[in-house]
């Protein structure tokens, strides 16, 4: 345990105690698997001290392969003043919500059981291991890093294998998912999904993850080809499999047959509609989504694809109301493991990660970022939020601030015009309709019958868009005439509009209230629609990232200039200091607001001063859309080695960088650019064992 990440207790057994008591709080998947160690001083026979850490991707099949993995535990201890004399494995199994613990005594016996949410043991039967082991399987691919080191730093001690390393452990994982597979739904599913259901859920996800990193195609086509025989709403599952494994033909052709059967299903009506999107048919692909919408109009998922596809075909205020209808969550974080406060934390560097480049990586000084930046709410949005935030910023890198303003008083009640309104109006006679009615009537809801351009919803939607009066002068959005309106916001003396606010519901009584006089005859805006709160506050947001982004830019173009006065060949950071930290998230601002080029120029100015693996992901993206293969690889082993730094032996999404890289490239071409680069041989031997998995598992080129 020298050489591995570990965590030493001011009470032995507290992690235990503190496991214990979050058993009842859990929800979904479970923590990390728990591994806890007592250790007594050779000299001193009663001095003992309790030392753990967590663990993803052990084989938890049986009490025999955790045991197995303690007894590596001691084996590997390189500290002759300690021995272990015990060691306690904790895996928690989602399906039947038990705590399955193997407890190894050296020397001594091995003993399994489990624990339920009430702290009572229970007998560990062959069934709850088989759950046990899907589960793990689960949460390897669910708390493994996606590269950018994200993950890595929400919970330390962590500890992450690749679960399924040949292919006979895989053939046990999908004979297991098979299973359990109509249990699934028990496991719970992803923040954006409202109602786990049999194709949407963690178990479904972690599937999916596998195939698409490992390119076993072959091997999901199987599974769910056996398991849409008992229920064909599998075959949405079945499709996106086959469209992602380039049998196109096939994958539409189950939807063709599923649909006809399940005309309603809106997870077979939503891989239709992307498949359509993907291929640039928004016109075909409308409809479908409509009517998913109308199949699941309290999921996220369908309005927010509906919004998109509005967005690609460039109507901004059906865009806007559509997004506007999403049903927004409260975002549900990973289970955690909440421990107590340890005595002392030890993140031993292993020998194999020793590189100059990632070691400078360790701190992290927030004293270092400018207050400004510290501020900025949209870098915390997760789930729904973020994905709404996306779409948002989406539109107005398209048609910028100033438009999006214009678009958004012309169909919502703007605060100011509401106030306008009701004073002006309040001594003229009550008319038949009031302005709360017409308000909260709701937005467009797709017809049942799919079709794109005679849905009356939408020819309502679209009237009363037009008939909408354009702010005046004194209204909320009083954009300036000149200002740029396509969404390039590079020119530091433009300004940034700060929007006013929408109306509040509250100020706004519901239909079925008494009308209240002084609120009727709103001409001004009785075809507009109230602004939901969280939206309007997603505006003030992004208000606030676009100020930044062009105080940024504008010193940045200031400095370029400054410098090519000084120069024949300027370069921005020579006079545009900035810290690592700032870089990063600038990057991390460009990158929200779909401003890719100054995302990369950001992050690379990032590395230039120290590593960040966030940068370096966003760079290799960047690289892998230019064919820049030798580049790619080079961003890949410094990404790999810290991803080992800090004890993560697995990462899906570098495992399928470098399988995509194989695939392009041969096995024979990719080995030979990794062994050419002048790193320790050491380093270099880790980016080898994802190259090698990919010849384990037969990835097209891994033999050429």
């Amino acid at each position: 345990m020298e050489a591995r990440r570990q965590i030493i207790e001011q009470d032995i057994e507290s992690a235990i105690y503190s496991r214990n008591d979050a058993l009842p709080t859990l929800r979904e998947l479970g923590p990390p698997d728990l591994v806890h160690l007592i250790k007594q001083t050779v000299k001193s026979q009663g001095r003992q001290s309790g030392v753990y850490h967590h663990v993803t991707g052990v084989d938890a099949s049986s009490s025999a392969s955790l045991a197995a993995y303690i007894n590596t535990l001691t084996q590997l201890s390189s500290d002759k003043s300690q021995k272990v004399v015990s060691g306690i494995y904790c895996c928690y199994n989602a399906f039947s919500r038990l705590d399955m613990r193997v407890e190894v005594k050296i020397p001594g016996g091995v003993e399994s059981y489990c624990i339920d949410e009430r702290g009572d043991k229970r007998v560990a039967s062959d069934s709850l291991w088989l759950e046990t082991f899907l589960c793990g399987v689960l949460r390897a691919y669910s708390y493994a890093d996606d590269g950018s080191g994200d993950t890595i730093k929400k919970i330390i001690a962590v500890r992450r294998f690749d679960p399924i390393t040949s292919t006979e452990v895989e053939h046990k994982f999908l004979d297991a998912a098979e299973r359990l597979f109509f249990k699934g739904w028990q496991l719970g599913s992803d923040p954006e999904i409202q109602v786990p259901n049999l194709v949407s859920n963690h178990l479904t996800t972690g599937l999916l993850n596998y195939i698409y990193t490992t390119g076993r195609y072959t091997s999901g086509q199987n599974l769910f080809e056996k398991l849409r025989s008992r229920d064909n709403e599998i075959s949405s599952l079945l499709a996106r499999v086959l469209i992602s494994g380039d049998e196109e033909v096939r994958g539409v052709r189950v939807l063709k047959e599923a649909i006809e059967d399940l005309p309603m299903d809106y997870s077979l009506l939503d891989c239709q509609a992307t498949f359509l999107q993907n291929k640039g048919n928004l016109e075909w692909a409308l409809p479908l989504a409509q009517r998913a919408v109308t199949a699941a109009p309290s999921e996220f998922g369908t309005w927010a694809k509906l919004a998109e596809i509005y967005v690609g075909l460039e109507q901004w205020d059906l865009a806007l109301l559509t997004l506007n209808s999403c049903p927004m969550f409260t975002y549900q974080d990973k289970d955690a493991p909440r421990m107590p406060e340890p005595y002392r934390v030890l993140l031993p560097v292993l020998p194999d990660t020793q590189l100059d480049e990632i070691d400078e990586s360790q701190g992290y000084d927030t004293e270092l970022i400018h207050p400004s930046l510290r501020k900025l709410n949209a870098a915390g949005y997760k789930g729904t939020f973020l994905k709404a935030y996306s779409l948002l910023t989406d539109i107005t890198a398209k048609i910028g601030w100033d438009q999006l303003l214009r678009i958004r008083s012309q169909v919502f009640v703007m605060e100011e015009e509401y106030r306008s309104e009701k004073q002006t109006v309040g001594s003229q006679p009550t008319p038949s309709r009031n302005a709360s009615t017409v308000a909260l009537r709701g937005t467009p809801s797709p017809g049942t019958n799919g079709e794109a351009h005679n849905s009356n919803a939408e020819e309502e939607v679209q009237a009363e868009s037009n008939s909408a009066p354009p702010p005046t002068t004194g209204s909320v959005t009083a954009v300036e005439p000149d200002t740029a309106t396509n969404g390039d916001i590079l020119n530091g003396e433009q300004s940034i509009e700060k929007p006013e606010h929408t109306v509040a519901s509250e100020e706004v009584k519901s239909g079925n209230e008494t009308p209240d006089p002084s609120h009727t005859n709103y001409t001004q805006f009785q075809h507009k629609r109230l602004c939901e709160r969280w939206l309007d506050n997603l505006f003030m947001v992004l208000y606030e990232d676009l100020r930044i982004y062009t105080i940024w830019r504008t010193d940045m173009a200031r400095a370029k200039a400054d410098a090519s006065t000084k120069s024949a060949s300027p370069t921005a950071n020579s006079t545009y200091q900035k810290s690592a930290e700032e870089w990063d998230i600038l990057g991390e601002l460009a990158e929200r607001l779909h401003h890719f080029p100054e995302a990369v120029e950001a992050y690379q100015s990032c590395l230039r001063v120290r590593f960040s693996p966030k940068a370096m992901k966003a760079v290799v993206k960047l690289w892998e859309d230019e064919k820049r293969s030798e580049n790619v690889l080079q961003g890949m082993i410094r990404l790999i080695a810290w991803q080992y730094r800090w004890y993560s032996e697995f990462s899906p999404a570098l495992l399928r960088t470098i399988r995509k890289l194989i695939e392009e490239e041969g096995a024979v071409k990719v080995r030979s650019i990794v062994q050419a680069t002048s790193l320790p041989q050491p380093v270099l031997d880790l980016t080898h064992r994802y190259v090698e998995l990919c010849a384990t598992f037969r990835s097209s080129g891994s033999d050429g």
